[in-house]
């Protein structure tokens, strides 16, 4: 990817999220007891448009992720090197009509117990923006076409009830489509999810009966109770006051989550009650934060650089056992 190239989409996200970047978390305390033994494990090439966006881990710490900006799927090996496993297709546009970013970009990630990987990608146009299946061996593939002029960028598994949850980020929507691919569903358009500007629904996790989302425009945590045959109930704000919000994980304990806040450049640990704490920052390597993922006590955070332009990388932490 050329520097041109690089240089037009950074100063793009530089623009769209100015106010997030220089929002800071409300109401939140400093807890760094929390995580332990924190470092950066791998570097990524921002020159490339290595810019990773969302992970997926395997069962033996392998990290699959997408990068945004190159519209690439790579593994990431617990000793943190990098392999790519697939590029998308470019738009025969270049991805100018891509909803509020301007460039195409491949976001959520998800995989089946099969090894299958699928990908999440906005392109802006009907032939390419939806729902991605990678298979060992064999070219991507489409599976389900989704809006072109929506952003697909959260994607939650439901493995036994053998169907996806999509969050849209521009639309306000989340869609569901089966594993084996066909057209979408909107499962819930409620007001609660749309944007205040940039991008609203975000990332997206299943737990206990409810698909949980964020909206990263409102800074808010959202719980959508899964009804009787697949219907969406009323969202409840569980946690708020957090603008730029982004994906996040559940660390085992109770409702407890690591979320990422894009912006302000902080991983905050938000409990049961909606109290939280700063658990990292800048000062521990964070770049934007995208995507937090948990394996047992280990922790998995992807930083993007889409503000700081510097040093997008994978930081990997433990789990404190008092926490």
């Amino acid at each position: 990817m050329s520097q041109r190239r690089i240089r037009k989409i950074m100063t793009a996200l530089a623009v769209a999220a100015a106010t997030l970047a220089s929002a800071a978390p409300a109401d939140a305390t400093s807890a760094r007891g929390t995580l332990t033994d924190v470092r950066i494990a791998t570097h990524f090439d921002l020159s490339s448009g290595q810019l990773p966006e969302n992970i997926a881990l395997l069962p033996d710490g392998t990290a699959a992720v997408t990068f945004a900006a190159s519209r690439q799927v790579a593994q990431v090996t617990p000793r943190g090197a990098t392999r790519v496993l697939a590029t998308l297709p470019a738009p025969a546009d270049g991805g100018v009509r891509t909803p509020v970013l301007g460039f195409p970009l491949a976001t959520g990630i998800a995989r089946t117990s099969d090894g299958t990987v699928y990908v999440l990608y906005a392109t802006g146009t009907a032939d390419l923006t939806g729902l991605w299946r990678l298979r060992t061996g064999k070219a991507p593939q489409r599976i389900a076409a989704l809006p072109a002029d929506g952003l697909p960028n959260g994607l939650a598994l439901d493995e036994r009830g053998k169907r996806f949850y999509i969050t849209d980020s521009v639309l306000g929507t989340v869609w569901t489509v089966p594993v084996t691919g066909g057209t979408p569903t909107a499962w819930s358009t409620a007001p609660e999810l749309a944007s205040t500007g940039f991008l609203g629904v975000n990332g997206a996790k299943l737990r206990g009966g409810a698909l949980w989302v964020t909206n990263l425009d409102r800074g808010t945590l959202l719980r959508i109770p899964v009804r009787p045959g697949n219907r969406a109930g009323s969202p409840q704000v569980r946690a708020s006051g957090m603008a730029g919000i982004d994906d996040f994980a559940f660390t085992g304990r109770g409702d407890d989550v690591l979320a990422a806040l894009n912006g302000p450049n902080t991983v905050e640990h938000i409990r049961s009650d909606g109290t939280r704490t700063t658990v990292l920052d800048g000062a521990d390597g964070l770049q934007n934060p995208t995507s937090v993922a948990l394996r047992g006590k280990d922790v998995y955070v992807l930083s993007a650089a889409y503000t700081t332009a510097t040093d997008p990388n994978l930081l990997r932490a433990r789990l404190s056992r008092r926490e």
